[in-house]
């Protein structure tokens, strides 16, 4: 066996390396060393505490998704081109003591909150029964937008430029008949009959029938206009079809429809205003239309307006036929919507004249109107009101078939 002797130089550094590790091992680790030699999981630990020491955590804000999701949106407001209420109290300062009390209350029920007037009176004397919202009836009056089709569809017919059966061509292949055009209120139909009328002939006729002036003995009310030339806007096709230039009342309209209902007979309208006016009243005639023969002739249309056309929500019904005429536009100079229905029904003893005027905005139209009277119509018939006669004096019954003034 060899025994390996190390060299002096050998045996001092064994000695020496075995010396300094003997120094370490006894010696404390400094900071630096211990986060050099400490696992992971210890360094994150220690950093950790250490921020919380030296900057205290702020509270969060937590902002909950319920609270996104609910919170308010900007309310967008729809702009509106029409500055009347559509709603309001209508018979506010109405006087009523002269009135038909039954009317009076099937007319309040019929128009309900809406913004407008109903005029009901008898075509047989020109007794208004009732007027709701008398303030809006007496005033300048409102564009009668196709309600004044009814008029020039009479003068058509007295002119003999079409009978109730002519086809006339109103755009491409179609055509429409007098009693077709009046039921679906056709605008090329009309703008068609009054141009080959002509203005002098359409103003004659709008004349005749009381536009442009007092349909009452009241001096209370303004008269409508009627222009004195064609309106520059559309001439006398826009005239014919839409009213254009014209200003209408309820009470015009109402005698105008009257003296369609009772055969051509033109009455001052009265509003008896105490229930001795009442039991006094006396027919006034205006003056006699010359009509009677076509009257006929316009019946078909108007009673078409209730069965299948503009007016069909008045609620058509055969044992008790309703005929009217409606109207819808927006009157510039108001500006509002409006909604016309004038109309007269055919059952019974009492036969009425329902003429409703509705103003305001979106939920205003011709049809509305139709449905106001068709209830007012509805609402009395329900109460027998139709099957009632009414008493009318010796002198109201001489003045009323031909006297005059």
């Amino acid at each position: 066996m060899k025994i390996k002797v190390l060299s002096n130089k050998k045996i001092l550094a064994v000695t020496l390396h075995a010396l300094l590790g003997v120094v370490l091992l006894s010696t404390p680790l400094t900071s630096s060393a211990a986060k050099r030699t400490l696992p992971k999981s210890t360094k994150i630990a220690a950093s950790k505490k250490t921020v919380a020491k030296k900057t205290p955590a702020k509270p969060k804000t937590v902002v909950s998704k319920v609270t996104r999701k609910t919170a308010a949106k900007p309310v967008r407001v729809r702009y509106s081109p029409w500055k009347v209420p559509s709603y309001a109290d209508s018979a506010e300062g109405d006087v009523v003591a002269g009135e038909d009390p039954e009317v009076r209350r099937a007319a309040l029920e019929g128009l309900g909150p809406l913004n407008g007037s109903v005029v009901v009176a008898d075509p047989s004397t020109g007794r208004i029964l009732t007027i709701v919202n008398q303030k809006l009836a007496y005033q300048t009056g409102y564009q009668p937008c196709s309600a004044f089709k009814v008029v020039v569809g009479l003068a058509g017919l007295t002119e003999g430029i079409v009978d109730k059966d002519t086809p006339v061509r109103v755009y491409g292949r179609t055509t429409f008949t007098l009693t077709q055009a009046i039921a679906k209120s056709n605008n090329q139909y009309f703008e068609n009959l009054g141009s080959k009328l002509g203005f002098e002939k359409v103003s004659y006729y709008a004349k005749m029938f009381g536009l442009g002036e007092k349909a009452t003995l009241n001096s209370e009310e303004r008269p409508g206009t009627l222009p004195a030339e064609p309106p520059k806007n559309g001439g006398v096709g826009m005239m014919s079809s839409f009213g254009q230039g014209i200003s209408l009342t309820p009470l015009q309209y109402a005698a105008a429809i009257g003296a369609i209902a009772n055969g051509g007979t033109l009455y001052y309208l009265q509003h008896p205003e105490t229930q001795e006016e009442a039991d006094r009243f006396v027919p006034r005639v205006k003056r006699q239309l010359e009509i009677a023969p076509w009257i006929p002739e316009i019946k078909p249309g108007m009673m078409g307006t209730v069965e299948y056309g503009t007016g069909r929500r008045a609620s058509f019904d055969v044992t008790q036929p309703i005929f009217g005429k409606t109207g819808t536009c927006t009157d510039s100079s108001s500006p509002t919507h409006l909604g016309w229905f004038g109309s007269f029904n055919d059952v019974d003893h009492n036969k009425l004249v329902v003429v409703v005027l509705l103003t305001g905005g979106r939920p205003v139209n011709g049809p509305a109107a139709a449905e106001v009277a068709g209830s007012v119509y509805r609402a009395l018939g329900n109460r027998q009101y139709f099957a009632k006669r009414r008493f009318t004096s010796p002198v109201a019954l001489i003045t009323g078939f031909g006297g005059r003034p």
